[in-house]
C-alpha cells in the first residue's frame, strides 16, 4: 500500500484503496478525509459526510495519493499532503470526447511546505495517466500561481453576473415565451434523471465541458446540502420541455432571503439549455419569479444574455475567473483531437519540464484536421508546455500570448491562422 521515499526519510509517500472496507484502511481514508477538508477550511468531516465522500469516491474509482509521517508523538498519523485523481472525459471540440484525468483535494500542510511533496505526487499521477494513454489532464484551482510549473494552464473562463430583475427592468427582446414549449417546476429528486441526461446532450455538443464527478448527483438531486449537512429543501428545479414534451433545457437555483424586501434573490447553480428558445425561456422565468430582485448567475464570456435583452445595463459583469486549467499529456493525441481552421505547416518546439510534451512536433492541417509528429526540423514557433495548454481549447488567441512574451519564433501568424477560432469558445460549468 505505500513505500518509503528515500528524499523524505520521515515521511510515507502511498496509495489507499478507495473500495477498501478492513479497519486499518478504513481509519487512513477517514485519516485522508479530515486532512483534505480541513485544508479546504471546512474542517473535519462528521459521519454523514464521510459516508457520503467515500461512496461518490468508489463510483468514481478515485485514488487516494498521500504522504504521512512515518512517526506521531500523540494520536494516529494524519496525510500531510493528499492528491486524489480519476479518470473521466472531456470535449475539446472534436467529433469525440476525449479521456481525461481529473485531479482534486491537493493539498500540502502548513507544517511541511516547499519539500517537493507537490511536486512527487503530481508527476506520479500525471506519469501514470500517460502510461494508461490518457491524452489530458485537467483541474480547478484555488490559487493560481500554482500549477503552471507543472504544465498546467488556464483553458476556460467564465463571467460571474448580476441581473436586475426588478420590475419594469428585466426585458427580452424577443418573446421567448411565443415559441413552442413549456416549463415544469419538478422535485430535484425526480427531476435529476432527466437533468442527467440534458447535461450528457450538452456535454456532447460544449467544448471544454466535462463528464460530471458522482457527487452532483447527491447535489442536484436534493439529497444532501454540504453546507447544511442534511437534505436540500431549498434546491428548485425547474425544467424547459420542447414542443413534443422532452426535457431540453433544466436550471437548478435557490432563493437567498435579504434583510429587506429589495434584497432577495436568486443564485444560479446549474442552468444548462440545449436551444435558444429554452435558454431565454429559462432566464425570463427566473425574472419573473415573485419577490426577487436579483439573479446571480455564471455565464459566457460572451453570453447570449447580454445581447437578448433590451437595456444591456441590467446584467452586470462582477467578476471575470478561470475555471479549468488542462495539462497536455500525449500531444499528438491531444492535438489530433480538436478542431483546426487554415490548412498550414508549423513545427512547435516545446519546452516541458516533465518531459511529457517536450521536443519538437511538425504539425500539419488540412480540412479542420491535424496530423502531429516528432521532427528534428528547426522550430517556427516555441513555447511552454503551460502555454499549449493555455491555447489548447481556444479561449486566447496565439497574438495574445505572444505578445505577452510567452511564445517566439517566425511562423506565429501560420500558427495562428491554423489554430485561432478554430471552433465555438469554450466554456466549462463543472467545478471538482
Amino acid at each position: 500500500m505505500s513505500s518509503p521515499d528515500p528524499r523524505h526519510d520521515d515521511l510515507i509517500f502511498g496509495t489507499l484503496d478507495v473500495h477498501a472496507t478492513d479497519e486499518e484502511t478504513l481509519v487512513a481514508l477517514h485519516a485522508y478525509g479530515d486532512a483534505w477538508s480541513t485544508a479546504f477550511l471546512e474542517g473535519r468531516l462528521d459521519e454523514e459526510k464521510r459516508k457520503r465522500w467515500l461512496a461518490h469516491s468508489r463510483e468514481d474509482d478515485v485514488t487516494f495519493r498521500f504522504a504521512s509521517p512515518r512517526t506521531t508523538v500523540a494520536g494516529a498519523s494524519r496525510p500531510v499532503a493528499t492528491f486524489s485523481s480519476w479518470d473521466q472525459e472531456i470535449n475539446v471540440g472534436g467529433p469525440s470526447l476525449l479521456p481525461l484525468r481529473m485531479i482534486t483535494d491537493v493539498t500540502v500542510a502548513p507544517t511541511h511546505r516547499r519539500r517537493g511533496l507537490l511536486t512527487k505526487l503530481m508527476s506520479e499521477d500525471l506519469a501514470e495517466a500517460a502510461a494508461a494513454g490518457v491524452p489530458v489532464a485537467a483541474l480547478t484551482v484555488s490559487e493560481g500561481s500554482i500549477y503552471g510549473r507543472f504544465g498546467f494552464g488556464p483553458a476556460t473562463r467564465y463571467r460571474s453576473v448580476e441581473v436586475d430583475v426588478r420590475p419594469g427592468r428585466f426585458r427580452l427582446r424577443h418573446d421567448a415565451t411565443a415559441e413552442p414549449g413549456s416549463l415544469q417546476m419538478v422535485e430535484p429528486k425526480d427531476a435529476y434523471p432527466l437533468t442527467r441526461e440534458v447535461y450528457a446532450a450538452h456535454l456532447a455538443r460544449t467544448r471544454g465541458e466535462v463528464a460530471r464527478p458522482a457527487f452532483y448527483e447527491q447535489v442536484y438531486n436534493g439529497s444532501f446540502n454540504w453546507e447544511s449537512g442534511g437534505p436540500d429543501r431549498v434546491l428548485t428545479t425547474v425544467l424547459h420541455l420542447d414542443a413534443d414534451g422532452r426535457p431540453d433545457g433544466y436550471c437548478h437555483y435557490r432563493v437567498k432571503e435579504g434583510d429587506s424586501h429589495d434584497q432577495h434573490r436568486i443564485d444560479v447553480h446549474d442552468l444548462v439549455a440545449l436551444t435558444p428558445t429554452a435558454y431565454l425561456r429559462l432566464w425570463q422565468f427566473l425574472a419573473d419569479v415573485d419577490l426577487i430582485s436579483v439573479v446571480r448567475a455564471r455565464v459566457l464570456h460572451d453570453d447570449p444574455l447580454d445581447h437578448a435583452v433590451v437595456d444591456p445595463r441590467t446584467v452586470t459583469t462582477k467578476q471575470v475567473v478561470d475555471m479549468l486549467w488542462v495539462r497536455i499529456l500525449d500531444l499528438p493525441v491531444a492535438l489530433e483531437a480538436r478542431p483546426w481552421r487554415e490548412d498550414g505547416t508549423v513545427v512547435l518546439e516545446v519546452e516541458d519540464s516533465l518531459g511529457h510534451t517536450a521536443g519538437r512536433w511538425r504539425v500539419t492541417t488540412e480540412k479542420g484536421q491535424a496530423r502531429v509528429e516528432r521532427t528534428e526540423d528547426s522550430p517556427g514557433v516555441s513555447l511552454s508546455a503551460e502555454t499549449v495548454a493555455t491555447l489548447y481549447l481556444g479561449d486566447r488567441l496565439v497574438p495574445t500570448l505572444a505578445a505577452a512574451g510567452r511564445i517566439t519564433g517566425p511562423d506565429m501568424e501560420t500558427f495562428a491562422a491554423m489554430a485561432d477560432h478554430a471552433g465555438p469558445a469554450p466554456y466549462c460549468r463543472t467545478g471538482f
